[in-house]
């Protein structure tokens, strides 16, 4: 299997010590859930929003570096609200920004978690590196 190298907290790995035989039996338990948690998220979530609003949601992620503690919704619709008013990104990308707004909203922390990392990922990753808005949208949120 291959290994990951992860910085954590002291708090993290007191906890996995405390709930797990081992930090590393509970790093090797954690890390996989917290993969499918988030795939199992992304993919219903995405289906609430339509492509110009996910195009939207991709535009407020551009040069934004996530950080844990901002993994909340509040921060989402803060990081879409300002796209809007600097940039009109729902206006280029054809969403109604009131619709946007009231879908997120609606959202728990972890789907909206899981939306930033979707964003995220998109302009930082080298695997999306020259793929298209609307493909990006297509492949993973639409199961295409």
């Amino acid at each position: 299997m291959p290994q990951v190298a992860a910085r954590i907290s002291t708090d993290h790995e007191k906890w996995l010590k405390d709930f797990f035989k081992t930090k590393s039996a509970g790093a090797e338990f954690i890390l996989p859930w917290a993969v499918d948690v988030f795939f199992k998220m992304i993919r219903g979530v995405s289906v609430e929003f339509t492509t110009a609003e996910l195009k939207t949601i991709l535009e407020a992620h551009r040069d934004v570096r996530l950080l844990p503690n901002q993994s909340k919704q509040a921060y989402l619709m803060l990081r879409v609200e300002s796209a809007c008013d600097e940039h009109e990104a729902h206006i280029t990308h054809g969403a109604s920004r009131s619709n946007l707004e009231i879908k997120l909203r609606r959202l728990s922390d972890l789907q909206a978690t899981a939306l930033m990392i979707w964003a995220t990922a998109y302009w930082t990753s080298k695997a999306w590196g020259g793929v298209s808005l609307d493909d990006y949208v297509k492949m993973t949120c639409t199961g295409s």
